[in-house]
């Protein structure tokens, strides 16, 4: 059996986290992360958002403060642990450098990665960081693909 091909290029789907505080975590998703609201519920702390630079289908996001419902276990922070949420972008440098501004950490540097893919290799430019509940965001743009090196 092989070992398969290539992700459809700019797959994003719709994520949905439960934050502590939603101002901050609004905040944080649309000043630094670069996301749009497409609408919001202000009496339920809620919000869906669009990121106008993802691909071409655009990144989403849904943010709503915890209210006790949909919580599984007990929610300690960091929230999400084991996930990593994933946003493609045009130009990943400039959501970094709004990182950087916002005297955020990175969890992990920008970086220019290249994966094995199955039939080629696929690359991406990309940085991880923690939203204010501990999620963890990479945040990449592609580069597309190259062949695989020789056996």
């Amino acid at each position: 059996m092989g070992k398969g091909h290539a992700p459809a290029p700019w797959a994003n789907g719709l994520y949905e986290i439960m934050v502590t505080d939603f101002p901050r975590s609004f905040a944080f998703w649309t000043e630094v992360l670069g996301f749009e609201p497409t609408f919001q519920r202000p009496e339920q702390k809620l919000a869906h958002l669009t990121h106008p630079h993802g691909a071409p289908h655009g990144a989403q996001m849904m943010l709503y403060e915890r209210d006790g419902d949909w919580e599984v276990a007990p929610m300690q922070a960091p929230f999400g642990r084991g996930a990593v949420l994933q946003v493609f972008v045009d130009d990943m440098s400039k959501v970094a450098a709004r990182v950087t501004a916002a005297g955020l950490p990175f969890y992990v540097e920008p970086r220019e990665k290249w994966r094995d893919w199955g039939d080629c290799l696929g690359g991406q430019r990309e940085f991880l960081v923690q939203d204010p509940d501990g999620y963890l965001v990479m945040v990449a743009e592609r580069l597309g693909t190259r062949p695989l090196p020789a056996a």
